[in-house]
Order: C-alpha cells, then structure tokens, then sequence
C-alpha cells in the first residue's frame, strides 16, 4: 500500500511546511499540485551562460529578478545626498595692498595693487615682457673711420639711430617722427638702409676672427620697386582688371591646347613606333627557321607591345583551357572599334569565328590586331588633315585681313605638314626663306564637332580598309 511519502514522490510534491511535514496529503495537495511546482521552481531558476558567448556580453543580460543595463554610464557611489564642500584646515594666505613700479617705464611712476603678502619685494611679474631691440652704439672714432658717408652727416645718423631706440625699429613710426625740417627728407627705404648698414659695417668690424657672423642685409633698391609694382597693381582701373583676366583665361586657354596638341602627337609617334615593330617582328618571324615545336615558337616569341593593335591575354595557367577562347578580345577594346573590326573582316571575306585551329587562331588574332593598328592609325590622319586644313584656312584669313603683311603661302598638298610655328610682328614682311605661318595652337574643338569628325573617319577607314 502506498505511503503518503510515495504519493508526494509521484506529484513532486515535499517540503516539510504543512501538512506534507506531517506526511499526509491534504485537500491543496491534491487539487493545486502545480501551484507549489511553479512556485518552486521560479524560486530556483537559474540562468547559465551560453557556450561561445563571452563574460562581458552575458553580463550585459537580465532576468526577470535583475534589472536592465543602464543606457547611459551614471555614477550611484554618492547616491542622492548633496555632495558638501570639502574645505582644508588650513590658514587663509592673506593679501596686501601694496606699491610696485614697472621696469619697462622710465619715469618712476608708482602704482598700487592687491597682492599676496608673501611676495612682498619681489619684481614686478609682467615685467619679463618687457623686450627691447638692441641697437649698437659707435664712438666717435669709428664713424670716422668707418660710417662716413658724404650723403648722410654725423648729426642726422645720431638722430636715425636715437629714434630707432625710443621707437624698437618701427621704421614707419621713426619716418613719422623724423625731423624733417632740420635734416634731409628721406623716405623710409633710405632710412633702413642707413641704419641696416651701419649694423653690418659695425658687426664686420668688432666681430672676433674665426666666427660666423649673421649680417643683416637690406636691398632698397628690391624694396622699392616691389611697391612700386604694389602701387600700380593698387591703381588699376576696372577695365585693367577685366583685361588682365580675360589675358589669364586665354592663356590657359592655349596652354590646355597645346598640351592636347603634344599628347596627340605622342599618340600618333606610339601608332607608327608599333606599326614599325610589328612590322620588323614579322620580317623576323619569317627569316627565321620553322623546324621548332608549336610550343616553343610560341614561348620564343617576343611579346608584341600593348600600342600595337590588340594585346591578347596569355593562357599560362594550369588546366585545361579551349583555344576558341584565345581567339576572344580583350575587354581594352570599345565598342566602337568592335564594330568597325567586324565589318573590316566582312569586306575582306573573314569569317567572324574560324576553326580554332593553332595556326588559324595565331593568323586571325595577327590580323585583327593588324586592322585595328590601321583603324587607329588612320583615325590619327584623319584627325592631322583636319587640323591642317583649319589652321590653312586660318592662315589665310589672317592673309586677307592683312595681318601677316605679306601674301599667304598656301600649302602645297594635302598632306604636306605645317612647318615650324612663328609669329610676326604687324607691320613687317614675310621671312622669304621660311613658310609664313601664325601659331594658333589649334583651335578648341567643340564635342559635335569631334564626334562628327570621328565618325566619319571611321565610316572612311571601314570603306578603305580593303585596297586593290
């Protein structure tokens, strides 16, 4: 027969409070057994820290019993008492109404304020600021025998030197004061000189042999004209003004164009320093003889430069790869010269995707970079034609106008080359011996115009890339 300790073992039930102490089962027991379970067990549950998460973090965490982490650092050590005012034991220094006089004055005025009585006698504190210029003094000897200048007298460099110490060398303050009714007027560039010489003369003299000196140097002449030129640049006119930058802009102008105009030249020297090395590789490859392995000819031969038509990449990578796909072009390659290329390959007869054979794959990738070296190289004629013809047709409206003062030379063909730029005075006759020819640097081109001119030297390049 089962026990009453047997019944409270099976509903989970203990605890030595009530009734279950005495080990009988009442009327609570049996109705609301899950009443005391929760209550115990929310009593003694605990959290545990999860694998992986560090001690900090889980700290941060909080259970129903704790409270959340503050979303602001706060310090609770003083709790919400008033903090009071912690005074020392110690006496209060007393202070003292007292006299002091400034060094830096010379009158012996006497002034009064508060200060601590422990300092007493001592000097006054600000006085450390007071710096003053040190300007040499001659003797009578020695500006005779070295500071004499006919332009100046003994008297006038006293008075100079006797202002530069009253005043620390403000020479516009010493120029104001000078007294320029006694002595010589003078502007404030020969007083600095006078005095600036003195200074070297007197340094070269009393310096120690053997020492680096540091000589104060002062050119009048550079100071005098630097505001001279402030001066003008001060008085200019709003038109002036107006002039100057209109010249600045054009000036940039011309320097932006004739940095394109060289960057297009570099190009088009890159174009046919290619063409030629492509050329002189082929002349190459076919003198020499044809008894070595496709592999070895392949490794052997020399890397053709990136200017030179298409650089395709080179499949060196271990695993197996499909020769169609060295025949792909390089993603350096736009749009535009795509399109030309296919229809170039079109007007030749080429199929657009031959037989990936070694030999085939080698000839057309040769070729294609072939035809775009043509196509580029005679974008860049097309482009030195049309800067000819608009600096020819510039020329001779400058002939017309009369401004070159001679009749203008036409060039002869059109593909001659302008000869080197010269400019030349209005009034005066052409150089018989050189080609009258006016740098204008090449006129901006406008973006219409560029694109137009573009398109139509690829429609010409495509329609005569296939010669009898």
């Amino acid at each position: 027969m089962a026990t009453g300790a047997d019944v409270r073992d099976i509903l989970e039930l203990g605890g030595p409070e009530g009734d279950a102490a005495s080990g009988t089962i009442s009327k609570k027991d049996i109705i609301n057994p899950d009443k005391k379970k929760s209550k115990k067990s929310s009593e003694t549950l605990t959290f545990k820290r999860p694998e992986g998460m560090h001690r900090e973090v889980y700290a941060l965490l909080y259970s129903d019993k704790k409270d959340a982490p503050p979303l602001l650092p706060s310090d609770t050590g003083q709790g919400y008492r008033t903090v009071k005012a912690k005074l020392g034991s110690k006496k209060v220094r007393p202070w003292k109404w007292m006299p002091f006089t400034n060094p830096a004055r010379k009158d012996g005025a006497m002034f009064f304020h508060w200060r601590r009585a422990a300092e007493e006698g001592k000097d006054y504190p600000f006085a450390r600021f007071n710096k003053t210029v040190q300007v040499p003094v001659y003797s009578e000897q020695e500006y005779q025998l070295y500071l004499h200048d006919d332009a100046w007298t003994k008297a006038e460099t006293d008075h100079l030197f006797d202002l530069s110490r009253r005043f620390d060398l403000r020479f516009v303050v010493i120029h104001d004061r000078y007294d320029h009714q006694q002595f010589k007027k003078r502007s404030v560039e020969d007083l600095k000189e006078r005095y600036y010489h003195i200074c070297a003369k007197l340094a070269n003299v009393r310096a120690v042999p053997g020492t680096d000196l540091k000589i104060p140097v002062f050119d009048a002449g550079h100071e005098r004209r630097r505001k001279e030129q402030l001066e003008r640049l001060y008085n200019r006119t709003p038109e002036q003004v107006a002039e100057e930058e209109y010249l600045l802009q054009e000036l940039r102008k011309i320097e932006a164009r004739k940095k394109e105009r060289e960057k297009r030249s570099q190009d088009l020297q890159k174009l046919i320093t290619a063409a030629d090395t492509t050329a002189e590789q082929r002349r190459t490859e076919r003198k020499a003889p044809k008894k070595k392995l496709p592999q070895k000819k392949e490794a052997e031969k020399p890397a053709v430069p990136e200017t030179a038509g298409i650089k395709f990449p080179d499949f060196k990578s271990a695993g197996v790869t499909l020769r169609s796909q060295r025949m792909k072009l390089p993603s350096s390659v736009g749009q535009k010269k795509i399109k030309a290329l296919e229809q170039m390959l079109l007007e030749l007869g080429v199929e657009l995707s031959p037989t990936p054979t070694e030999e085939l794959v080698h000839m057309f990738n040769e070729l294609r970079s072939d035809l775009v070296l043509l196509y580029e190289l005679k974008q860049a004629c097309a482009n030195c034609e049309y800067e000819l013809q608009m600096l020819r047709h510039r020329h001779e409206a400058l002939a017309r106008a009369g401004v070159l003062g001679g009749p203008a030379t036409p060039a002869s063909g059109p593909t001659s080359t302008p000869a080197e730029p010269t400019v030349l005075e209005p009034g005066l006759g052409p150089d018989p011996s050189k080609d009258t020819i006016i740098d204008v640097v090449g006129a901006p081109l406008t973006p219409n115009s560029r694109k137009r001119r573009e398109s139509a030297s690829s429609s010409s390049s495509v329609k005569k890339a296939k010669k009898p």
